[in-house]
């Protein structure tokens, strides 16, 4: 059933992440399916609120079925009180609450093939296989996409059909390629060659186009011509032989061409099954599992139920049932009787990270069936996270069997003890945003830290915003405002009420300054931290926290639809900070001030604008209006200082305005300034024609010659820069702003720009590399602009207003004035403008996100909490995953085991440091590793204070050496040591016993208990 467009305007306030994901086009496609969702234990409702929460145009729930205690486990949207009521009726206006534009509907009474036809997706959970043939015997016939998934404890499937000719419009998601070209030769296979030794990028059999080729001016918006790779910066493209000659430029850019996927139906695929692979270590599962997931349905179509939990007599059934249906493939497969009777021992159980891994994963199957956008999965889908199992938990019936708890489908999996030890754990979430969100759902319906002893503390200093609401989905429309860790905290205690008095929200970023409430009883306390951070140096900061105190790491990250998972153990693995990717790669200063040739360049240089404007200069206003010795301090700063006072000036005296009219004028005069009295310069100093040194065009290869801009009222972009500026200028002076267009044409009318006239002897940077002489700050022009200043005494109380970049309200003109400012000076340059929508995401360095890989990804790492919890000690049983779901691809390793060092005979790894207690003197303590460890300290620092050094002669040596290393530190920082610090952390240098320098491990110096 092809799905249309719909004309509905999309919510871009509150589909922005998401739509950095999949797109406009996408998503309106998106707006137009109707999706069946049957079946509503924890899988089900992953996978609908997942649906909902992206915007399908509607959702259909079927699930006639009572509630039962145990659906508690993992379906969040049940309470006690709903147990005996049927589960779709109780689910639906739960769900209904999570999207206003998805309407939520129950289908009743039979599910029939004259209902399933008014769908253009069906999702089968909890259903037998024949319903589901029968099902997919239908939906395959009349173009209708099928999904089928369950879980069975620790292992999960999923199967997809999407028919016979299913058109994928875009395999990878990623952003078409697009490279600068240096030379095309004109040949039966003309050859591109790129410029500068950029790697193009592209694969055999990709598709390219061109824009911008001087001379062979045919390739032009030419058809897409077929790549052949010759090597990293060449490719060829067929024939060039009846073009014109190549002269210069040109950009190629690579063309996304549909893929259409043939699909089996379930009925034949069941017979030969194709397998996507979950992890490349256990290649030789999917096909025994295939088997085994088709016994279990027999088995329960003979009994009328699952096998019962860690039951020897219905595992030796599901086994010899998985044999029989073995002897009757074409292809045996060897068949591990103990992987199979695993299986059946943990079917009836139901465990929320599985829900979530797979809820996420068969949502985002959903969405490929509705917008055509990333691959399919082809065709079957087997996990298991086995591994997970504790090792020193023995494992039987009685341990296994309901017990009339909630978490009787955790217990069928993992036992009543294990249950215990899990109600007693108790763990630190920093961050209450998508993955924060998730994993508090996750721990919730497992009953982590609900115990006596247990305990969940979760941390996050933001409130919420709208467009956290499309995937946050713990947080509805009114919470708009309100903090996402309390918000977070009682929506979880309201999923599972036994949580409500063990968990406890804070509001404080983690880092050095909140070390008096993140303190060393806190941490201590700790059994495991969780990140859910969006930012690298909060990751650090919380990994060396946890490498100092010892406890286990949970590290997760996603975006768009790719998402990672790390476990840092102690003792066993190395740390999040062990391993840094490399560097983003930053845009010369050069290519930003004079020679931009993209529209990223553009965007940023608009960026630093709006600071330069409309921040900078007004914050360092408001500090020499505060601050007493502040012209004293910047003189101080060299180079900078004349920038910065001559800013104070402009915006305290010379243009200060009185009015809105004096802000029109403001920025017009910058609109001059910016896109034509500089581009004036520009030329003036590069006129169209020069040559370098060595004789080649200068305005060629990556320098794009820029043409002026003449100021136009009735161009849309030219006033749209004008009114944005103008109201952020008004913005910083407390002024009322003003939009309409004529008032502020009738204002811009009477403005009186001046004639500009280029200067000689202007420096301009032209390579990265090149140095420009600083011009020297006469003394004489400083104390003139000094002078020039009012006294702060004649301003008491008068402050600017600083702007602080909010990239998602739509009314500040913060995006108006980034957007029209890059497409202007793309317009100088005769670069391809950029819509809002890019631009914001480039300005804001929007990371694009969508709740299908937050919810996948947090099982993953629920998965692995699980054996933290079991206390696993060996490397090879915890797992770091890379998954993405566009592909899709999946990928599991091993951690990277700790590095260790050695000293002496003494091996020691990140987790190591020497324990000292008690506040010893200087002396003291260089003793005591002479005589203890046979090493000569030569350095000793704490933080940045150095506290010994060996060339430390004379009077202050000897000041020192007696001195407690407490006194010493407060001595010399002149700052005392906070009241809440225990121990000094201490850095060495030493020398071993044959006057090497060796590396050894930190010093903890306890000094109070």
């Amino acid at each position: 059933m092809e799905i249309e467009s719909s004309e509905q305007a999309i919510d871009e306030g509150l589909y922005s992440r998401q739509l950095y994901v999949l797109g406009h086009e996408a998503m309106k496609k998106l707006g137009s399916s109707n999706v069946l969702i049957v079946g509503l234990k924890g899988l089900g409702v992953e996978i609908a609120k997942n649906v909902v929460l992206a915007g399908v145009k509607s959702v259909t729930l079927y699930d006639p079925e009572p509630v039962k205690i145990s659906d508690l486990s993992s379906q969040f949207f049940l309470h006690e009180e709903d147990i005996g009521k049927p589960r779709a009726t109780v689910t639906k206006p739960r769900l209904a609450e999570l999207n206003q534009y998805v309407p939520v509907s129950i289908l009743e009474g039979e599910l029939t093939n004259d209902k399933i036809r008014n769908f253009q997706v069906v999702v089968l959970t909890e259903t037998p296989l024949k319903k589901q043939l029968e099902i997919n015997d239908f939906t395959h016939a009349n173009g209708i996409h099928f999904i089928s998934t369950d879980i069975r404890g620790l292992f999960g499937v999923a199967f997809v059909d999407f028919g016979p000719h299913f058109n994928v419009t875009d395999t990878t998601g990623e952003n078409p390629l697009s490279g600068m070209v240096a030379a095309i030769s004109k040949d039966i296979d003309g050859i591109v060659t790129c410029l500068d030794e950029s790697r193009h990028g592209l694969e055999d059999g990709e598709y390219v186009t061109f824009s911008e080729v001087k001379g062979m001016e045919e390739l032009n918006d030419c058809e897409p011509r077929k790549v052949k790779v010759l090597g990293p910066y060449t490719f060829s493209i067929g024939d060039t032989l009846n073009f014109g000659d190549y002269i210069s430029g040109g950009i190629f850019t690579q063309v996304k061409q549909p893929k259409t996927i043939s699909f089996k139906s379930f009925r034949e695929a069941l017979k030969k099954p194709e397998h996507l692979i979950s992890d490349f270590g256990k290649w030789d599962r999917p096909g025994q599992l295939h088997l085994g997931f088709q016994a279990l349905h027999a088995f329960t179509e003979k009994n009328g139920s699952l096998p019962r939990p860690y039951n020897e007599l219905d595992a030796d059934e599901v086994l010899k049932l998985t044999k029989e249906l073995n002897e009757q493939c074409e292809e045996k497969v060897e068949i591990s009787d103990k992987l199979i009777k695993q299986l059946a021992y943990g079917a009836a159980g139901d465990l929320s990270p599985m829900a979530a891994v797979f809820g996420g994963l068969v949502a985002q199957e959903v969405l490929k069936a509705c917008s055509g956008k990333f691959h399919p999965i082809y065709q079957f889908f087997y996990f298991d996270s086995l591994e997970s199992l504790p090792d020193n938990v023995k494992f039987g019936e009685e341990e296994c069997a309901p017990c009339d708890s909630r978490y009787d489908g955790q217990i069928a999996v993992f036992g009543k003890e294990f249950q215990n030890t899990i109600a007693n754990f108790r763990a630190f979430l920093v961050g209450a945003g998508a993955i924060g969100c998730e994993m508090l759902k996750n721990w919730a319906m497992m009953g982590l830290g609900t115990g006596p002893r247990g305990a969940i503390h979760v941390t996050d200093m933001d409130t919420i915003e709208k467009s956290n609401l499309n995937r946050q989905f713990l947080f509805r429309p009114n919470d708009v405002g309100r903090l996402k860790s309390e918000c977070a905290a009682a929506a979880i205690a309201k999923m599972n009420p036994q949580i409500a008095s063990r968990i406890i929200s804070h509001q404080d970023r983690v880092g050095i300054e909140t070390e008096n409430i993140y303190n060393d009883d806190f941490f201590e306390a700790l059994d495991v931290v969780t990140n859910a951070l969006d930012n690298v140096d909060a990751r650090k900061y919380m990994d060396r926290r946890c490498v100092y105190f010892r406890k286990p790491l949970l590290e997760s990250g996603t975006l768009g639809t790719k998402g990672n998972t790390q476990v840092v153990i102690p003792y066993l693995t190395e740390s999040y900070s062990s391993s840094q990717d490399p560097p983003e790669k930053s845009i010369p200063i050069c290519t930003l001030k004079n020679f931009p040739n993209a529209i990223e360049h553009t965007i940023q240089w608009a960026r630093d604008a709006f600071e330069g404007l409309f921040k900078s200069p007004a914050e360092n206003v408001n500090l020499y209006l505060s601050q007493p010795n502040f012209v004293e301090a910047t003189i101080k700063q060299g180079t900078s200082s004349k920038e910065i006072l001559e800013g104070i000036q402009n915006y305290l005296v010379t243009a200060k305005p009185l009015s809105f009219d004096e802000c029109v004028t403001w920025a017009r005069l910058k609109f001059e300034e910016f896109y034509n009295n500089n581009i004036q310069q520009l030329l003036f100093n590069f006129p169209k024609d020069s040559v370098t040194s060595s004789g080649t065009k200068f305005w060629s290869g990556p320098k794009r010659a820029p043409d002026p801009l003449i100021f136009d009222p009735e161009n849309e972009t030219h006033m749209e820069f004008i009114i944005a500026a103008a109201n952020l200028h008004a913005f910083n002076y407390g002024l009322t702003g003003e939009t309409n267009r004529e008032y502020v044409k009738k204002v811009l009318s009477n403005v009186i720009v001046p004639e500009f006239t280029p200067k000689s002897g202007v420096k301009i940077q032209v390579q990265e590399n090149e140095t420009v002489p600083q011009a020297s700050t006469d003394e004489n022009e400083l104390q003139e602009i000094i002078s020039s200043l009012p006294s702060p005494s004649s301003l008491a109380g008068y402050r600017l207003n600083p702007v602080e970049f909010e990239k998602d309200d739509d009314t500040n003109f913060h995006m108006d004035f980034i957007t029209a400012a890059s497409n202007l000076r793309a317009a100088n340059y005769g670069i391809q403008p950029s819509d809002r929508h890019k631009t914001k995401f480039i300005a804001g360095k929007i990371i694009p996100a969508i709740a299908t890989t937050t919810s996948l990804v947090t099982g993953l790492v629920c998965l692995e909490l699980y054996k933290i919890i079991a206390g696993k000690n060996k490397v090879d049983e915890y797992k770091n995953g890379f998954v993405n779901l566009a592909l899709p691809f999946f990928g599991f390793s091993d951690p990277i085991a700790m590095p260790k060092y050695k000293y002496h005979e003494s091996e020691w790894s990140l987790w190591d440091r020497f324990d000292i207690e008690g506040d010893l003197t200087l002396t003291e303590f260089l003793d005591y590793f002479k005589k203890n460890h046979e090493l000569e300290v030569t350095m000793l620092s704490c933080g940045v204070t150095m506290l010994y050094a060996f060339f430390i002669q004379g009077k202050k040596k000897e000041e020192r050496k007696n001195m407690k290393l407490s006194q010493l530190v407060e001595t010399i920082s002149k700052k005392p040591i906070p009241p809440h610090v225990k121990a000094l952390t201490l850095e060495m240098c030493v020398n071993d016993r044959n006057d090497e320098e060796v590396e050894v491990p930190y010093v903890r110096l306890v000094i109070r208990k």
